[in-house]
Parts: structure tokens; sequence; C-alpha cells
């Protein structure tokens, strides 16, 4: 049976579970706990040197980063199909995920940040407004298909999906992105959606703790 090492916030390692129970794969869930700094003991960094979730094993092969694990499973679990064949699709499909992973993503502790933080300025709450150019982005690579693997689901919208939801709980607004809203809530009505979404008290208790490590952070910048 596969293992899968995972945080239940982490929006890196719920591509992952939401990939893995789209495609009804039977697996082991083993949570982490970043908290406590599990993954930074010996017997997790044997399994990543570089102490992030995801990690997937299976039998004697230990996979890391979330897009090869996405990738292998595929290839092992063919059926349903959550890759695209044509050429175009499959570039539309990568730019998409390497577009959440290399543009959104980084901006989610500074989100979560003005997000929970009453004291932030008003400068600093402008970091919702540079998400402009990502979400136009991905309305324009939407289209009026129901997702981004047209009319089913596919890795794009299991990469985004993983976040935007997220975001959106975070005070993210796509109301100027209709289409963009209508593939969210679209989304967030299957199964594999909410078995993984976190409730208020969860995503609360992450909020705090991400909002201290951006303050940590700002303070050993500030010394340095």
């Amino acid at each position: 049976m596969l293992k899968f090492y995972y945080h239940p916030l982490s929006p890196i390692a719920r591509r992952v579970w939401l990939a893995l129970l789209e495609k009804a794969i039977t697996f082991e869930p083993v949570l982490v706990d970043l908290k406590n700094r599990e993954n930074l003991k010996p017997d997790y960094l044997a399994l990543n040197p570089f102490h992030h979730v995801p990690v997937l094993i299976d039998g004697d092969l230990q996979i890391l980063e979330s897009f090869a694990i996405l990738d292998y499973l595929e290839a092992k679990f063919p059926t349903p199909a959550l890759s695209l064949t044509s050429p175009a699709a499959i570039a539309r499909m990568k730019m998409v995920q390497l577009v959440i992973a290399n543009e959104l993503m980084p901006q989610l502790p500074g989100l979560v940040f003005a997000n929970a933080d009453a004291a932030t300025s008003e400068a600093d709450r402008t970091i919702p407004r540079q998400l402009e150019t990502v979400l136009t982005f991905l309305s324009v690579q939407l289209g009026t298909d129901e997702y981004f693997g047209g009319d089913r689901l596919s890795l794009a919208d299991v990469t985004a999906g993983a976040a935007l939801p997220l975001m959106t709980r975070l005070g993210v607004s796509l109301q100027a992105h209709p289409s963009l809203a209508a593939w969210c809530d679209r989304l967030t009505q299957r199964a594999a959606w909410q078995q993984t979404d976190p409730d208020a008290a969860s995503l609360a208790a992450w909020q705090r703790w991400i909002t201290l490590m951006v303050q940590r952070k700002k303070r050993q910048m500030a010394k340095a």
C-alpha cells in the first residue's frame, strides 16, 4: 500500500491528496506535524532531506516533490485519467501548474499575514491585488470550459484547486473573474475537495502559525 506523508493545511501536499482521492487509490496517510517540527527529525529527513511535505512511499521507492508524485500516480494508476493527451492541452495544463507553483504560491505567506494581522498597514494589504495577473491568466486558460481540461478534471485543476479555494477563504475575491469563481464553486462541491477542506478552527490555527513564521523571518531580515 502507498504511504502518503502530508500536512492537511499544506496546499502543496493537498495536490497529491486530492489526486489520490479523485483516482480512488488506496493509501495510508501519515500526518507530519510541521508545527512541532516533525519534518526536521531524523526519521523524516531520511525520507526527504529538504524537510518538505509531501512524500510518497511505494515499496522501496521514495518520491519527493508534488509534481513528480502526481506524474507517478498518473503513470501507475492511469484510470481515471487526470492527464491530457493533445500537445496544446498538455502545454496548458503544465503552464497552469507552474504558474501556480512559481507565481501564486510564493504570495501565500504574505496574504495569510495581511489577513490575520489586524494591525497590518494599508500598504501591506495590497497583497491580494498583486494576484490579479495570476487570476487573469487562469481565467484566460479556463475560458468558458468547466475545467482546465475541458469537460473533465485534470492535474491543472488539482494543482490550482488546492490553492485558490484556500485563498478565497483568506479574502481573495474572484468577483472580477466570474468563470473562475464558478470553477472554484464547482470544484468545492466534489467529494475530494470537501474531504480535504480544513475546518474554520484548523484554518485559523494554521494562519496563526504562518503569521508567526512571517514575523520571525522579518525579524531575521531586519537583523541581517
